[in-house]
């Protein structure tokens, strides 16, 4: 059986869903599942892998049973992504406290520059599978 990696997002910003659907699209492999920070599992996953929501807020990566975060989360993904994609793992080697400050800087503002949904997305009946 093919073990899944997970992505907890922040299901009520533009910019996180969107880059769920980006995801989604180049996933050739079908190794991502997904799941909102607010809702049932993401909240049972973060108080696993003791992450505290109100610091890490908008991406969290759980694969083989261990948490990324932030930067390190995102060039996770898209070490396995279709195309060229994987040439942004590279970026690993600027160090985290660096790469992090990028990503808090967009992270803070995503809401104001791709505004915020009311709710969590529902995904539609071809992609409920991919959903926790």
């Amino acid at each position: 059986m093919k073990k899944h990696k997970t992505i907890l997002f922040d299901g009520v910003c533009n910019l996180c869903n969107g880059s769920v659907t980006f995801v989604i699209q180049r996933d050739k492999k079908d190794l991502f599942r997904f799941a909102a920070l607010q809702e049932e599992p993401g909240t049972s996953l973060l108080a696993k892998h003791h992450i505290d929501p109100s610091v890490v807020d908008s991406i969290v990566l759980i694969d083989g049973g261990k948490a990324y975060t932030k930067s390190t989360a995102a060039l996770r993904v898209a070490r396995h992504l279709g195309g060229l994609y994987p040439l942004l793992y590279g970026f690993m080697v600027v160090p985290k406290c660096i790469r992090n400050w990028v990503y808090d800087y967009v992270a803070k503002n995503r809401y104001t520059w791709y505004g915020k949904k009311e709710s969590c997305m529902i995904p539609t009946p071809e992609l409920r599978g991919k959903f926790l």
